[in-house]
């Protein structure tokens, strides 16, 4: 039997994009192949970034007849999910990056983004879900429920196995998010410094790297929490367990959040998760049962949650285990891929019967 090709278009250096072409590799025994953008989306590179979009309307069509795919999967319903839909190529499968690709909609590409993913949306076989909240947002665009597969991608939990460290007599904190404004790490330094006045000893450990490096590394001296607070640039993502499995709490705090798969790394591992109190958050942590919501602005919340939570050390250490069972019952990779890769193959099944 002839195995099955897919090409995807999306971003092959982001974690998530790994861990979905892996797992079709190893569940589904496809080949994959890949095509991406080659412009940065921030700035001034936003709008050549627009221009080698519009370009790559014909560069897929040649792509598409030169290495003839069974199948194409792409991420973001707004450039790359577009591409995939205008490609010609069935069966197609598409997935936001977030809970909306239509975001922030207070840009002038706003109204454009949307009719592009109506288009995408309505050509796609298949559209990914990663989580409940954000099938409500696709759900607002149009009567797409019978192509939503709810289901994230999962992580694997043999890489990110579980080490309880709620015994530690200080708070060690592990952010794992890119250095980047919706991030807001400055709020989070903001909740340590306030923690600091109150000689609550802790260490934070931020990971990654971003646009925002140089003001956070500044606003950290600023606040005098320099000391306590290490940045580690970008690292290897076969690194990342060894940091949160010696750390008691892991910090989230975006403005925005589809399925964070960080989450779930940091679940597994044994953090204790205080995260942002969003939709895409609220269908995983339940407010002090197996975690922590917090307002998306404000430090103060966040400073006085934290030492709640360190305070109260029995109540955490029962959390992080019982983290570790829903992980794995909800997001194993090994499950959840197997179940992905044979939705595609039905698919290529289905389109291959109709030609």
């Amino acid at each position: 039997m002839t195995k099955k090709r897919i090409l995807f278009l999306g971003e092959t250096y982001r974690a998530d994009a790994i861990t979905w072409m892996n797992g079709l590799r190893d569940f589904g025994d496809f080949e994959i192949v890949t095509w991406e953008l080659q412009t940065a989306n921030n700035g001034i590179n936003r709008l050549f970034r627009l221009l080698e979009l519009a370009k790559a309307l014909l560069t897929i069509k040649k792509i598409a007849k030169r290495l003839h795919p069974d199948m194409i999967i792409a991420e973001r319903t707004t450039s790359y999910g577009f591409l995939a839909a205008y490609s010609g190529i069935q069966p197609i499968a598409i997935a936001q990056q977030g809970i909306t690709d239509l975001w922030p909609e207070n840009t002038i590409t706003y109204p454009l983004k949307k009719r592009i993913q109506k288009y995408a949306f309505q050509k796609a076989n298949l559209i990914h879900a990663w989580g409940e909240a954000m099938a409500d947002h696709m759900k607002v665009s149009g009567d797409y429920s019978n192509k939503i597969m709810i289901l994230p991608k999962g992580i694997n939990l043999d890489f990110f196995e579980f080490q309880d460290a709620s015994h530690s007599q200080m708070i060690h904190a592990v952010v794992t998010r890119s250095l980047f404004p919706e991030y807001q790490h400055l709020l989070i330094l903001k909740a340590f410094g306030i923690l600091k006045q109150k000689n609550i000893p802790f260490k934070l450990v931020i990971i990654g790297d971003g646009p925002e490096m140089k003001n956070l590394k500044n606003a950290a001296r600023q606040l005098q929490i320099a000391n306590e607070t290490e940045f580690t640039g970008w690292i290897e993502n076969t690194k990342i367990p060894t940091y949160l499995q010696a750390a008691n709490y892991y910090i989230s705090t975006p403005v925005t959040e589809g399925v964070s798969a960080s989450l779930f790394e940091a679940m597994a591992c044994g953090c204790f998760p205080i995260v942002s109190d969003l939709p895409g958050n609220q269908h995983w942590i339940q407010q002090k049962i197996n975690g922590i919501l917090v307002g998306v602005k404000n430090e103060f919340n966040l400073a006085e949650e934290l030492q709640w939570a360190f305070r109260n050390p029995e109540f955490t250490q029962k959390v992080i285990l019982a983290n570790r069972k829903f992980v794995e019952e909800n997001a194993n990779y090994k499950i959840n891929m197997k179940k992905i890769a044979l939705k595609y193959h039905e698919l290529i099944a289905a389109v291959s019967t109709t030609v």
